[in-house]
């Protein structure tokens, strides 16, 4: 593990540097990254131009949802986010040159063509987060101050999870990768809002079957010390930690299933 995650930094900064190379360009897809992630928000600025609650939760609320959200999702994004386009590789012959190599072929994909542009989405929901978080109107426990920063690790850790499902899928359905983006992309946009605003069922969906709900709705709830509309117990709350974990796992052994059934195209 220590290797890989060695492994990873130093592939990492190659394309880095590779992407310095050329400053104003790097910079200018920076700016555009980030004005691109800013419509979501300016969409919930806009929609509260309209109405005062939404789901029952005010602007702040769901801003600090927005921010949470996106924090996790832009940095799982960065970490393995290339992880999708594994199809590719497959398709052109070049995953085969990745596992002739003595690196993990999980750390070959998500580092290829590494770019510093993903990292400029983070400064919005990074700012949002901290301009919303002294104007939420909760009871700051140290509990509650801790939780923050775990739910976005947390987050962070259940999306890597579905990036590496996602392409692992891949190994099996080559054309999955739109279904994928449903997943993760469409995971992202939904974890913007209250889970109060959808349908029960559908509430439960994505809390039972596909865990959602806890990359920052469950913690959320702790957070805003607000009720579990499906009358969860109160560890629902505390348990994104052991749901990432469980994620992670599963998506490690879909991963190695994936490279175990895996057999060259031959080009």
């Amino acid at each position: 593990m220590g290797d890989a995650l060695r492994t990873y930094g130093t592939l990492a900064r190659v394309w880095l540097r590779a992407a310095a190379q050329y400053p104003v360009s790097m910079v200018l897809l920076g700016v555009a990254s980030a004005a691109i992630a800013g419509l979501d928000a300016a969409g919930i600025g806009l929609l509260f131009a309209r109405v005062h609650r939404l789901g029952g939760f005010g602007a702040a609320q769901v801003l600090f949802l927005y921010a949470t959200s996106q924090l996790a999702f832009v940095l799982s994004d960065a970490l393995l986010g290339n992880a999708d386009l594994l199809a590719r590789h497959v398709r052109e012959g070049t995953f085969d040159a990745m596992l002739l190599r003595p690196v993990s072929p999980l750390v070959q994909v998500a580092t290829e063509e590494y770019s510093p542009r993903r990292f400029a989405k983070l400064v919005l929901p990074a700012v949002l987060l901290a301009v919303v978080l002294p104007r939420l109107d909760t009871d700051w426990t140290a509990g509650r101050v801790a939780m923050v920063p775990v739910m976005v690790v947390s987050g962070t850790a259940i999306f890597c999870g579905f990036w590496v499902l996602v392409a692992s899928v891949q190994f099996v359905l080559l054309e999955s990768h739109g279904a994928g983006k449903a997943l993760t992309f469409g995971g992202s946009f939904l974890t913007q809002y209250p889970m109060s605003v959808f349908a029960r069922d559908f509430v439960r969906g994505v809390t039972f079957a596909v865990p959602l709900a806890f990359v920052n709705w469950q913690p959320a709830l702790y957070v805003l010390d607000r009720p579990d509309p499906l009358g969860l117990p109160a560890a629902a709350r505390l348990a994104s930690p052991a749901v990432a974990v469980a994620v992670c796992g599963l998506a490690a052994l879909a991963w190695r299933a994936g490279l175990r059934r895996y057999r060259s195209t031959g080009s």
